[in-house]
C-alpha cells in the first residue's frame, strides 16, 4: 500500500476512534482547537490529513501517530544469517540490506598455510572475539588477541588467518573504498 492508501484510511479510523470513545465532534474540537467542520471533513475523507491536524488529535486520544495512520508494524529485527563457507572459512552475514557497509562474523580455522596476500577494492575493519588472528598487511605481520581491532585499505596486500591451531572468531565490517570506521571513545580521566 502506498502512502496515499494509508492516508485514505485515516478518516474512517478517526471516526471509529471518536465513536468508540463516545466523544462528539464539538468536544473534540474544544480539546484540539480544530474546528468541527475540519474534523468532520477529515473523518469523511474530504480533507487530507496533515501533521498539523493529526498531532493534536493523537494527543487528545493519547494514541501514537503510527496507530492513527495505520503505519505498518515494524518487522522482526533479528538477522538470521545463512552461513557462507569458502576456503574453510565461515562467514555469517550480519546485515540484511545491500548497503555500502556490510557486517560479518567470521570463523577462520587454522589452515597451516603460508600467507598469500591479496588486494581488492574496499576498506575493512576487523575485531577479534576469540582466538588469535594473524594479520599480514603490507610489510606488517601482527597477531591480534580478543578485544583488539585493525582497520585497513584492502588495496594494500593483506591476508589473515588463525595464529593458533584453534579457530579465530572475529567481526568484520567491510565498506566501499574511502569509507572508514570511526570509533569514539571517552578520553582518559573524563
Amino acid at each position: 500500500m502506498d502512502n496515499s492508501g494509508l492516508l485514505d484510511e485515516v478518516g474512517p479510523r478517526l471516526r471509529r476512534l471518536r465513536t468508540e470513545r463516545g466523544v462528539t465532534l464539538t468536544e473534540l474540537a474544544g480539546v484540539t482547537g480544530i474546528s468541527t467542520s475540519t474534523l468532520s471533513r477529515l473523518e469523511s475523507g474530504q480533507r487530507r490529513p496533515s501533521l498539523e491536524l493529526l498531532l493534536p488529535i493523537t494527543q487528545a486520544y493519547r494514541v501514537p501517530l503510527d496507530e492513527l495512520v495505520g503505519a505498518p508494524a515494524v518487522g522482526d529485527p533479528r538477522v538470521r544469517p545463512v552461513p557462507i563457507r569458502r576456503n574453510g572459512m565461515t562467514a555469517l552475514p550480519l546485515t540484511n540490506y545491500p548497503g555500502p557497509l556490510q557486517a560479518f562474523k567470521l570463523i577462520v580455522p587454522h589452515r597451516g598455510e603460508e600467507p598469500d596476500p591479496r588486494t581488492h577494492e574496499g576498506y575493512e575493519w576487523l575485531y577479534v572475539l576469540s582466538g588469535r588472528l594473524r594479520l599480514v598487511l603490507g610489510e606488517h605481520d601482527v597477531t591480534l588477541k580478543p578485544g583488539e581491532a585493525a582497520e585497513f585499505d584492502t588495496r594494500v596486500p593483506h591476508w589473515f588467518g588463525s595464529a593458533r591451531p584453534e579457530p579465530v572468531e572475529l567481526l568484520s565490517l567491510f565498506g566501499k573504498q574511502g569509507e572508514q570506521m570511526h570509533v569514539r571513545a571517552r578520553p582518559k580521566g573524563g
